[in-house]
């Protein structure tokens, strides 16, 4: 090896500054180990600097053969191997030396989690350097020198504080994979397309405002995440990218999507929380492969009969839309196995069965086709989502459907009258949601021998009553989009509760009484601020399916939380915690909660 000629031949640098920094925090054992392996890991070590003589491995000579020793066959330094990975993760470096081209075979250098400002130029000079972390550090530039890295093949750079990039970006050609997710970038180099071997681009969470055209010369690009950034539209182009196989477009600007002609490999496409108003034909005809298509919380007023054409949709989200009615066609979607349509202002179909879940909701979609063929101008009936009516009070919906509703009133309070006109009528559901209370109304507990669904969404309540925690049939609550921060202890007493909405609330904590609600099934935290959760509760709640975190300031996941194996959906992203990967987020909860048991301590 090159070392071991070097220090045959005298090197005249080898041996100098031996002394000069031993570096008490890096073990003898370890560097032993490195020159014969190859790699060093350093992760954790709580280190301010790298030891001068990690730089030097491959040049000075080792301790040990300054001492009158016997070596045997395994200990001949002389015979070492040039170190070719080193991590240096988790610690507390500010800079990186420019002596990080003494090490000049290094194919992987991982300095994540660091406080690193500033990159050495000198990692220009590390040619065999095939993946380089340095996600998670302070990092305000990259230095021009690291677009000379011809052989890079992964480069990591999210969450720091990159406004800009190099504009020769174009020549890292070898590149498969880019992450600068989480930075503060404006706009991308025009050189981006010259990238023609990337398969994954991560550019979430950064202040995009737009994507250039030619974005689609990248003819290898699998994956695309512009998450969480102000686009306001995508170019047309975009959608000649046929390898293209998942793309998240999630909570930016757009008014539309493109139309996909050609990508008929297309398997996930994400645009949820956006402004997208009209869903046509020509955005889904051509989506052949699609298995997930997530819309939730736009202004989709309908949706095109096309969309059974999406004959591998698998999961299917229009939650929070404006969606009146629905193609019966759906329910002949061979492989569908999750839709989600709370929110809509559904008026064919009752709230009751929405709650049964997918299949049951596919049953009856397919039901009504026969139907809807033989009579396609009847009126459908009024029910439990029914945009509310000219009269103040609807006692059909009272008497039939045992519904009282007052909604999207934008009201402060909700009309004595509304309670006197259901004391000789029991209702079982309750929808006071889009209005402005900023508390539960009283009389509510007027109900409470027979009222099992309360919606009191997109409110301003800032506390639950105890009048609720009186409803003692309720099996769902829907309290999302007001200002709650805590729940009362008192809630306990809801031992019939299967369903409980909370997101977009300001909760900070885990709300406890949950975890003493037995009977919940499903729990929607999403959009709060909450940090941490407690998996030995959550472990004993085994009728949960359904926990969605997404969203919150959880800094950690813990790794008990695999134990909770009756989750079939376990909702985490969003969060700020750095493990699990994104990569392994998008395999499902099956994975996620593999994964964790496998970190759990032996």
């Amino acid at each position: 090896m090159a070392a071991a000629r070097r220090a045959r031949a005298g090197d005249p640098r080898a041996g100098f500054r031996q002394a000069e920094d031993p570096g008490p925090a890096v073990p003898q054992g370890l560097i032993r180990a490195a020159r014969k392996s190859g790699q060093l890991n350093l992760a954790g070590r709580n280190l301010g600097e790298v030891p001068q003589h990690v730089w030097r491995i491959n040049l000075d000579t080792p301790e040990e053969a300054h001492q009158n020793l016997s070596f045997g066959a395994a200990d001949r330094w002389w015979e070492q191997t040039d170190l070719t990975k080193l991590i240096l993760a988790s610690n507390k470096l500010q800079r990186l030396s420019e002596d990080v081209k003494l090490l000049p075979a290094l194919t992987v250098l991982d300095v994540h989690d660091n406080q690193l400002t500033s990159l050495p130029s000198a990692l220009g000079q590390l040619e065999n350097l095939q993946k380089l972390d340095v996600s998670h550090n302070k990092l305000k530039s990259i230095p021009e020198e690291l677009m000379q890295l011809q052989h890079l093949k992964s480069l990591l750079l999210h969450h720091n504080e990159l406004s800009h990039l190099p504009d020769g970006f174009g020549q890292l050609a070898s590149l498969e994979e880019l992450d600068l997710s989480n930075n503060h970038l404006t706009d991308i180099p025009t050189s981006f397309p010259l990238l023609v071997n990337l398969v994954r681009l991560n550019l979430a969470c950064n202040q995009l405002k737009d994507l250039p055209a030619d974005i689609s010369a990248m003819k290898s690009l699998r994956q695309l995440d512009c998450s969480k950034n102000y686009l306001e539209t995508v170019p047309s182009k975009l959608a000649t990218m046929a390898s293209l196989e998942q793309l998240y477009l999630r909570k930016n600007k757009l008014r539309s999507l493109p139309e996909f002609p050609s990508c008929k490999l297309l398997k996930e496409l994400h645009a949820g929380e956006n402004q997208i108003e009209i869903l046509n034909a020509e955005n889904l005809k051509h989506l052949n492969s699609l298995s997930v298509l997530e819309l939730r919380d736009n202004k989709i007023k309908s949706v095109p009969d096309e969309i059974a054409l999406l004959q591998k949709l698998e999961r299917l989200d229009l939650a929070n839309n404006d969606i009146s009615r629905l193609p019966y066609t759906l329910g002949n979607l061979p492989q569908l196995k999750f839709l989600t349509l709370e929110g809509n202002p559904l008026r064919t179909i009752r709230r009751d069965l929405l709650q049964k879940g997918t299949q049951e909701l596919l049953k009856y979609l397919r039901s009504k086709i026969q139907d809807d063929t033989s009579s396609p101008n009847e009126e459908p009936p009024a029910t439990a989502m029914t945009l509310p009516s000219e009269s103040r009070i609807n006692m059909h919906a009272i008497t039939s459907l045992k519904l009282l509703e007052y909604s999207e009133k934008q009201a402060a309070a909700v009309p004595d009258e509304m309670f006197d006109a259901v004391r000789s009528h029991p209702v079982t559901t309750v929808n006071f949601s889009k209005n402005q209370l900023s508390g539960i109304p009283a009389r509510i507990v007027e109900l409470r021998d027979s009222v099992c669904d309360i919606n009191l969404g997109f409110n301003k309540i800032s506390s639950v009553s105890l009048e609720l925690c009186k409803l003692h049939k309720l099996t769902h609550v829907d309290i999302r989009n007001n200002f709650l921060t805590s729940l009362p202890e008192e809630m306990e007493a809801l031992t019939r509760l299967q369903i409980i909405n909370l997101s977009f609330n300001r909760f900070k904590v885990f709300p406890s009484v949950l975890y003493r609600i037995s009977a919940l099934e499903t729990i929607l935290l999403s959009n709060n601020q909450v940090g941490a959760i407690d998996p030995l509760q959550l472990q004993k709640m085994d009728k949960l399916g359904t926990l969605d975190l997404q969203n919150n300031d959880l800094l950690q996941v813990p790794p008990e939380l695999g134990n909770c194996e009756n989750l079939r959906t376990l909702l985490l992203e969003g969060n700020p915690f750095r493990t699990p990967r994104a990569a392994v987020l998008a395999k499902g909860t099956a994975a996620v909660l593999e994964y964790l048991r496998s970190r759990i301590p032996a």
